[in-house]
């Protein structure tokens, strides 16, 4: 097909913006404001996938679980993750659709629960990382290290967490059906959260684990597979910054590869924030990708336009 196709990957925290707006209705409004964007860029003729953290939601669940624990059976990491692939692709499908229905166009969306490969003898097993869920005092903590075999680490000095495994994606396996679905110029959206991790087992059978996949480094990985246009990363910021925070803080227009390298081995962008983002950047463009474009979701059109956003090129 000749219209170009955006990966459009959306973080998690895009929709709980801040600590007073955390309800369902209220991460229902935000994926609508999103939503609008994205209109305008279908309205254009793009194709579009949209992906998207969920951070926010799976600790709400874990928090949940863990209130009820007495009454009910907890929930595993893995099914928290499909469980908010589906609520949040749910948002994103209505709120998208209305938004185009608005606008006098009919197209068809869809939301595919999506399950990533990674290796079970990933070094990042040996070394848990990701805070997930709840804080804990120390004394709970350590029970449920104890009895559950949770790793836990301070945090911060707000609490004690529970940290899990956090491996490289290696297949998406729904790969070939969310293909099919864009082929046939469905709006998808798929790999949420960075994808349902999994291990296959020596006979092929695919088995859940307690991980944690990157969700730009997942939607890197289908860009990369689908051979996307262009791969837009949604955040909290206009455009990445060198020393971000500081009196000499200043924004990048455009920049290419080779200069975000050199920029990440300077120490600009932190682990857990940027850094991941401009790895994700890297990896798509070394591999055939035109450009990608890091911005705020309500700079969705402007930076597709060329108006804002960081533009990284090869």
């Amino acid at each position: 097909m000749s219209k170009p196709l955006l990966i459009i990957a959306v973080g998690g925290n895009s929709l709980v913006t801040d600590s007073k707006h955390m309800t369902v209705l209220d991460q229902y409004r935000a994926a609508g404001q999103t939503g609008h964007h994205i209109a305008t860029l279908v309205e254009e003729g793009y194709r579009v996938i949209i992906t998207h953290g969920n951070g926010p939601q799976v600790g709400f669940i874990l928090l949940r679980s863990e209130l009820a624990k007495d009454v009910l059976h907890q929930v595993p990491l893995e099914s928290c993750v499909a469980d908010t692939q589906g609520a949040i692709g749910y948002q994103i499908q209505q709120t998208l659709g209305n938004e185009l229905l608005q606008r006098g166009i009919q197209k068809p969306l869809a939301t595919v629960v999506t399950q990533v490969v990674v290796d079970k003898d990933d070094p990042a097993f040996e070394n848990p990382s990701k805070p997930i869920g709840p804080f804990y005092p120390e004394e709970d903590a350590r029970r449920h290290e104890r009895e559950e075999g949770w790793a836990i680490r301070e945090d911060a000095g707000r609490g004690w967490r529970r940290v899990v495994a956090s491996p490289k994606p290696l297949e998406i396996v729904e790969q070939e059906a969310i293909r099919m679905l864009v082929e046939h110029d469905v709006i998808v959206t798929a790999v949420g959260g960075g994808g349902i991790p999994v291990i296959r087992r020596e006979n092929g059978d695919l088995e859940g684990c307690a991980a944690v996949i990157d969700k730009d480094a997942a939607s890197c990985l289908l860009a990369k597979e689908l051979g996307a246009d262009t791969f837009v990363i949604s955040t909290a910021v206009d455009k990445v910054m060198l020393y971000f925070g500081t009196p000499d803080q200043k924004a990048l227009d455009t920049i290419t590869v080779a200069e975000a390298r050199q920029y990440m081995e300077q120490g600009h962008f932190a682990a857990g924030s940027m850094k991941p983002k401009i790895e994700a950047a890297i990896d798509f463009l070394e591999h055939g990708g035109k450009q990608v474009i890091i911005t705020q979701p309500h700079l969705l059109e402007d930076a597709i336009a060329g108006r804002n956003g960081t533009h990284i090129t090869p």
